[in-house]
């Protein structure tokens, strides 16, 4: 189904190329991971898939990609979407009509398929993705989790014999991404669908996938089975990862898989003292009965709560639940219907947006709307000059490892590397109060665990971290508490190893192995070692 022969890419005035000499094939009906560093060139991999490269990005190109006989060089895309089709990074990107009906249908309209099929078409997409409640809803009022779910959904309605996933489930919650995932495999094995997905939560992938691609970020491209994968590969699912260090064999790739060797584990063990919570600081957000609304939308209903200086705090939730929301609320970019917002002992409502980002940093989900000057390092002097900070521009590339991209221009460096580039500069200048929408979107397990030191680091030194994340894992492994939100309202509010154990949506990989309060593979061989 897809061949690719001695494919090398280099973007306009690159240092060196994103691929270099890559082959490899993938038959008909297989599921593969797209695996790798973030910037490693897997998104480049995949639009040289669906004709975007070259046609559309301009560099140099060599080499073959045939797409069911179909060879890209002498391809358009539009010649190919009815052969492959592919879902961005940025869903919000591919979206072009006002409504999601309206979505489903522009890509048919485009090849010319009969309305009676259309009709068929979108009612079949709509009841696999679950979208008949958003079907007369306008594009712009959907969460980052429902667009991705339309993007998806859009594509399938064309029938493509291949489907290319990049990062397909970033802005899901756990439930919604198990459901698409589900509908991914069932699509794969009913009929005979090729998919590639590129994905860094292997976590969520790892147990359909019948090969990985990993991109190594050196221009190369290696092809094997997912368990070698797995036991060779610098990042790996919790379970396998857990695996690899008690030598387990076959190394599992799923919790159902791993519960084989877990028999002789004293699962009620409490986890070590570096696991014991913090001493709370003093509140510095204070939300009472707070109510949002969009029209006759409720997003939030009567929230109430405190968060603490010196303690991270992580909100979760499905998508459409309200977390952008609550913290859009916090530096008035949406007005309360409803209740009190107050920051640092001032009400919200009484502050200039201006005068409130000198104290709060808002990292948006869509890092691109945070970023608008032509280098990194100038973004982060930019934030550093108007927010009236003290910090330095050297400082802040080092905290971040942004050093080799401080002269790129911000649109132009990978999804994980922009979303770690909105980190560094809206962050910059150490600010009191720091908010972050779905910050691993596109991170390696590597930059995620920057990431949590950095964040750990900030609480140390006293500031307030507030998160809205579907990332359990990210959650596992440095939330000292977890508010979950439902419907717009306050469902659970506690310590995290309290609320991320014995649940069927929000426990870990390895609290649903293990049970008791292990939510991380470091917990487990902290109390074990490497006992077998």
């Amino acid at each position: 189904m897809i061949e690719v022969s001695g494919l090398s890419f280099s973007y306009p005035h690159a240092a060196r190329p994103v691929l270099k000499d890559v082959s490899f094939d993938c038959a008909a009906g297989e599921l593969v991971i797209v695996a790798g560093p973030s910037g490693g060139g897997k998104s480049t991999l995949l639009r040289c898939l669906n004709g975007l490269i070259p046609h559309f990005h301009g560099g140099a190109y060599a080499g073959q990609v045939l797409i069911g006989g179909r060879d890209t060089r002498t391809h358009q895309p539009r010649d190919l979407a009815g052969v492959v089709g592919m879902v961005f990074q940025d869903p919000e990107s591919q979206m072009v009509a006002e409504t999601v009906e309206d979505e489903l249908a522009f890509g048919m309209e485009s090849l010319g398929v009969a309305p009676v099929t259309m009709r068929k078409r979108v009612e079949e997409a709509l009841d696999l993705l679950r979208l008949n409640s958003l079907r007369y809803r306008r594009i712009e009022t959907l969460s980052g989790g429902e667009l991705q779910r339309v993007a998806i959904a859009a594509v399938l309605t064309m029938q493509p014999r291949a489907l290319l996933l990049d990062e397909p489930t970033s802005q899901l919650d756990p439930q919604a991404a198990e459901e698409l995932l589900t509908t991914v495999q069932r699509l794969n094995d009913d009929l005979g669908l090729t998919v590639l997905i590129a994905e860094h939560r292997l976590e969520r992938v790892a147990q359909y996938a019948d090969r990985v691609l990993y991109v190594a970020g050196d221009g190369t491209v290696h092809a094997s089975g997912v368990r070698e994968a797995m036991a060779t590969m610098p990042m790996a699912p919790p379970v396998a990862r857990l695996g690899r260090a008690l030598g387990w064999s076959p190394l599992p790739l799923s919790v159902r898989e791993g519960r084989r060797f877990v028999d002789g584990f004293d699962k009620q063990r409490t986890p070590g003292p570096q696991n014991v919570p913090r001493p709370r600081g003093e509140v510095t957000i204070e939300l009472r009965n707070l109510g949002v609304s969009y029209g006759e939308i409720a997003a939030l209903r009567g929230v109430t709560l405190d968060v603490y200086a010196g303690e991270i705090t992580l909100v979760m939730g499905r998508n459409g639940a309200g977390k952008t929301t609550l913290l859009r609320a916090l530096v008035g970019l949406v007005a309360a219907s409803a209740g009190a917002v107050l920051v640092l002992g001032q009400d919200v409502a009484a502050r200039q947006t201006e005068e409130l980002a000198r104290e709060v940093a808002l990292v948006p989900q869509r890092p691109e709307n945070a970023l608008y000057k032509q280098t990194v390092a100038e973004e982060i002097k930019e934030t550093l000059s108007v927010a009236g900070r003290v910090g330095s521009v050297e400082e802040t590339l080092a905290e971040w490892s942004l050093e080799s991209l401080r002269g790129a221009h911000p649109a132009d460096v990978s999804a994980g590397e922009r979303q770690r580039v909105a980190l560094a500069a809206m962050l910059a200048g150490r600010p009191p109060v720091v908010l972050l929408d779905e910050p691993t979107r596109g991170m390696d397990y590597e930059t995620k665990e920057l990431l949590v030191a950095n964040l750990r680091r900030r609480c140390r030194e006293g500031a307030t971290v507030l998160l809205a994340s579907h990332d359990v894992e990210l959650a596992g492994r440095c939330a000292d508490r977890v508010v979950l939100l439902s419907d717009g309202e306050v469902a659970v509010d506690g310590p995290a190893r309290e609320v991320l154990t014995d649940s069927l949506t929000f426990s870990t990989q390895v609290n649903k192995l293990l049970g008791g309060s292990y939510l991380t593979p470091e917990d487990v061989l902290g109390d074990y070692g490497g006992a077998r």
